[in-house]
């Protein structure tokens, strides 16, 4: 498979080259880049686009995506008002709006809006093969080094002065000894482990789509290997169940699954309190495999909520804090989870800006996952994104899980249909 077109060229060689990237450190820098640049192509293709243009050549929109954009724009006006709420000069409200919106929050905007170019799913899946192998060659590398404790300093990109961001965006850091439990844990193309985890969930998704079994089989194991590797408890805890739900909520029109989705409510009410001790149980021994680390976040949390709640509850506060108190080891508030973030930074506004997108689009494509493969794709990599929100800023990691995000333009420009793909090619070839 190659790509045949300027889009595909751009999305194929910036996966397959993922890991060059990440040496020169250039992810942070060129994921954006070609963010913008898509979306300007898009809109270059829409103006040159007639009467006479073919439909199977027609670039539509979707209402999905204009959702998306008219969020994420909420998003920026969001941040203006804080800037002004807080009395910041004009080159901070720039600085801010490059480094905190063009480079984040539009992510999640452009990339659904770049989906709806001509760009093969197969293309995508296949990249995303490759890269989850190379990933696999290198889990297996790094853990050998660390066998023999082999360490390399830390080496930051050049590439930093002009990030914008901290330093960790641009680091190329091997492995690091975890200093609650002792295990090692990888990083690869990533900043932080945790990210990691997140990023290989995405990518399982991604892999399980393509048609050649054998690569098919070695994405698995590579993403499979990426989550492994972070040694991030949710990451590992998704990899197993999420598949399992995400095929579950796309087959919900079957009667089995109704029938089962019945009797389970019956047993829950039945064994409610049990099931309900069974969860405490496995959230205290989940929070305590790494203590500190669940301590820190509940922490930050309820510092976000308490400041957004008394002192910027419509706008916020426009910026994380560079350096928390001493109580979260000088963590960023509003750091570590999307929505408490998004709260503290850009206050109930911002909150409502991201809500509504994503639940706009998990539920349409909940629906289309019933009959469509690329829209069962794209509620799976939603329900690692909702997920990965409770631990994670998503909008920092966007230039990483940006593939995800393109699945999902292409799975909200595909139209609803009351048959399969399958089912329609079975129709027509018995005429």
């Amino acid at each position: 498979m190659t790509p045949q077109n300027l889009p595909e060229k751009v999305i194929w060689y910036y996966i397959t080259g993922t890991y060059l990237l990440y040496i020169i450190g250039a992810q942070h820098i060129v994921a954006p880049a070609i963010a913008w640049f898509l979306a300007g192509y898009l809109c270059v293709q829409l103006w040159q686009q007639t009467q006479d243009t073919p439909p199977e050549e027609r670039i539509r929109i979707p209402l999905g995506v204009w959702i998306w954009i008219a969020g994420m724009l909420l998003m920026e006006v969001a941040i203006v008002g804080a800037h002004l709420d807080f009395n910041m000069d004009l080159p901070r409200i720039v600085r801010s709006t490059i480094n905190f919106f063009a480079r984040t929050w539009a992510l999640l905007a452009l990339f659904p809006l770049s989906g709806c170019l001509k760009i093969r799913s197969q293309l995508i899946y296949r990249a995303a093969c490759i890269l989850c192998i190379q990933s696999l060659i290198l889990v297996v590398l790094f853990y050998a080094m660390s066998l023999v404790n082999i360490r390399l300093p830390i080496i930051t990109s050049p590439l930093y002065k002009i990030g914008g961001v901290g330093a960790e965006y641009y680091n190329i850091l091997l492995y690091i000894r975890d200093s609650d439990t002792g295990k090692t844990r990888l990083y690869l193309f990533t900043p932080w482990a945790p990210a990691l985890g997140m990023v290989g969930n995405i990518y399982f998704f991604l892999v399980c789509q393509e048609a050649n079994k054998r690569l098919r089989w070695l994405g698995m194991i590579g993403a499979a290997a990426m989550v492994w590797s972070s040694d991030s408890r949710l990451g590992i805890l998704c990899l197993p169940t999420l598949p399992v739900i995400n095929w579950i909520l796309s087959n919900m029109t079957r009667p089995g699954i109704q029938l089962t989705a019945g009797a389970f409510s019956v047993f829950s009410g039945m064994f409610g309190i049990q099931l309900l001790n069974w969860y405490k149980d496995f959230r205290a021994q989940f929070d305590g495999q790494r203590a500190s680390s669940s301590r820190v976040r509940e922490v930050l949390g309820r510092i976000a909520l308490y400041r957004w709640q008394n002192d910027a509850p419509i706008w916020g506060f426009g910026i994380k804090e560079p350096k928390g108190p001493r109580v979260v080891t000088g963590k960023p508030i509003g750091s570590h989870h999307t929505w408490f973030g998004v709260l503290f930074t850009h206050g109930i506004v911002g909150f409502i800006a991201l809500a509504v997108p994503m639940t706009w689009s998990f539920i349409e494509c909940l629906i289309k996952a019933q009959k469509n493969t690329t829209a069962q794709v794209a509620l799976g990599i939603l329900t690692v994104l909702i997920m990965f929100s409770f631990a994670e800023n998503l909008e920092t990691l966007a230039y990483l899980y940006w593939p995800g995000l393109v699945i999902l333009g292409i799975a909200l420009k595909e139209k609803f249909s009351l048959v399969s793909k399958s089912e329609l090619t079975l129709q027509n070839s018995s005429y």
